[in-house]
This record gives C-alpha cells, sequence and structure tokens, in this order.
C-alpha cells in the first residue's frame, strides 16, 4: 500500500490504536504535534515536531498530504483541506468526515465561534470514552480493509 495515515497528534487520544492498526496493516503513520505537545518515539511512527505558532501543524499537514492518504483529526477546516485533496479524514471517535457534511461542521463550527465571542459559553465536547476509543479502532480497522481490498 502507497498511502499513510497522518496524525494531527496535538490533541489526539487515540495516538496507541492508531499504531496498533497501521500496524497490522503495514502502513506508514507520521504523528505532527508542536513541541508544546512532546510525542515519545514509537516503532513506525515517524514524529515530526513543528514549531508553536496557531496553525503550524496544520499548515505542515496541509502541505504534505497526498490523494488516498488518511488523515486523523478533530479540526474541520483541516479535515475539509484533506477532503479537498483527495484524502480521507477520520475523526478521533471514528466518524468519517464526506464532502456531504464537512460544510455544515465548518457552518457550526463558525456559529459557535461567533456565539463564544457574544458572550455565550457551551459546554464543550462530551468526555472521551473506552467506547468512543473502540469505535474509532473499528471504523480506522473497516477503512484499512477496504483500501486493502481496493489496491
Amino acid at each position: 500500500m502507497s498511502f499513510k495515515i497522518i496524525v494531527d497528534a496535538d490533541a489526539c487520544p487515540v495516538k496507541s490504536e492508531i499504531v496498533k492498526a497501521a500496524s497490522q496493516f503495514n502502513v506508514e503513520v507520521m504523528m505532527v504535534a508542536s513541541f508544546d505537545h512532546r510525542l515519545a518515539p514509537m516503532e513506525g511512527v515517524q514524529i515530526v515536531q513543528v514549531d508553536r505558532s496557531d496553525q503550524s501543524v496544520d499548515l505542515y499537514i496541509a502541505n504534505r498530504i497526498v490523494p488516498g492518504d488518511i488523515l486523523i483529526t478533530q479540526d474541520f477546516g483541516l479535515a475539509a483541506i484533506a477532503l479537498g485533496k483527495k484524502a480521507l479524514a477520520l475523526s478521533n471517535r471514528g466518524k468519517q468526515y464526506n464532502d456531504r457534511t464537512i460544510d455544515f461542521l465548518l457552518d457550526r463550527r463558525h456559529e459557535q465561534a461567533k456565539q463564544r465571542r457574544g458572550g455565550k459559553h457551551s459546554k464543550g465536547p462530551k468526555p472521551f470514552t473506552d467506547e468512543d476509543r473502540y469505535f474509532f479502532l473499528h471504523s480506522l480497522t473497516k477503512v484499512l480493509q477496504s483500501l486493502q481490498e481496493i489496491r
């Protein structure tokens, strides 16, 4: 297989699940994080540390992702860039972003940011559970199996 898994690793709670699935399918993994989020070396994983500026991780990934790669991110904007480059994008909870849903997610993010600037506070994301971890691993495994069958 000639694609890789690229991880927006700053706040990714499923790094070990990504490594586990990737090793089963012999897929290269690149984890990208700012220097504020030090990543320990892992076998079979290319670790890339970038500067602390606001969008450094996103820019690094956007400049390197190619068609067929798999991106793992919570960032809707980065997911949209990946989709535009014909890559696959999954959330840390295992939801696959697609062209039909990404515009809605970006619009919702924009509206929520406007509300926060206006003083309204929301609850934030729900806590990450073992069930979320299992669902992510299952979703990534299904994606890797389908890509293996295609190639």
